[in-house]
């Protein structure tokens, strides 16, 4: 694996400063979620961020589908503070039931 640059370790720093903050209000909010965890390709960041709400079944999924745009938005204004600004927030964050393992 190449190592990151001092940029991209600063935007590693960064994604997971957000992450843990988004992930930490949605356990409070969204019932059944299990985690969050993202994927991301550095030398193509933030286009290529994708953060994922694992949640533990299908049943909890549905429940929460309906607030996945509040939560995009949450993403992108988080982003935002931070001075990164993804130009479609839709893109980089989604429910699921799989796992990192998956």
């Amino acid at each position: 694996m190449k190592k990151l640059s001092s940029v991209q370790l600063k935007q590693q720093a960064l994604v997971f400063d957000v992450a843990n903050t988004i992930e930490a209000q949605g356990r409070e909010e969204l019932q059944g979620m299990v985690q969050c965890w993202f994927d991301v390709k550095y030398h193509q960041f933030p286009g290529s961020l994708l953060l994922r709400f694992q949640f533990e079944n299908e049943h909890a999924l549905a429940a929460a589908e309906p607030e996945l745009n509040k939560w995009q938005r949450r993403l992108s204004a988080a982003l935002l503070k931070k001075g990164v600004v993804l130009k479609d927030m839709r893109r980089h964050l989604v429910f699921t039931l799989q796992g990192p393992e998956a």
